[in-house]
């Protein structure tokens, strides 16, 4: 089993949102980002756990607990043209972009801030605490899960 961090900006989906989908389960979509998709495409796997993380917002942290149930497909918003995810070089016969499906394992009783995160002794490799490192799907090694996951309960 690995461990992962994907980034979402609550406005467009958060941790209520996906608990709030049938089974609580739903498609991760709209990775664009080359880097991000290969973590996706390939190593990304059934049974590994996701933090949820929110950006962009008031609590910037991690906010819950998923696991993954399905692995990397083709995203279909990459080939409709009224979707933000639209992208005209893919084609279903060559689809440049894939998701994941995730199902909601836990919401913790508040968000771990990223200030605090920055602050923890044994958070040193997760891309979050490194400068430059941007990316919406992160790995996340398992004794910073262990610490990550201790924290925020």
């Amino acid at each position: 089993m690995q461990y992962w961090l994907f980034k979402t900006e609550p406005d467009a989906f958060s941790i209520d949102d996906l608990t709030a989908r049938p089974n609580q389960t739903e498609h991760w979509d709209g990775i664009r980002n080359y880097q991000a998709r290969n973590f996706l495409r390939d190593q990304v796997k059934q049974g590994d756990k996701v933090f949820i993380y929110h950006s962009s917002c008031k609590e910037v942290g991690i906010a819950g607990l998923a696991e993954v149930v399905k692995e990397a497909y083709p995203d279909h918003t990459q080939f409709d043209p009224e979707s933000h995810y639209y992208d005209p070089k893919s084609s279903p016969e060559n689809p440049r972009w894939v998701m994941v499906d995730v199902k909601f394992i836990e919401k913790f009783p508040c968000v771990l801030a990223l200030k605090k995160i920055k602050t923890m002794p044994e958070i040193s490799e997760v891309g979050l605490v490194k400068k430059g490192h941007r990316l919406s799907i992160m790995p996340v090694n398992e004794q910073e899960f262990s610490a990550l996951l201790a924290a925020s309960r």
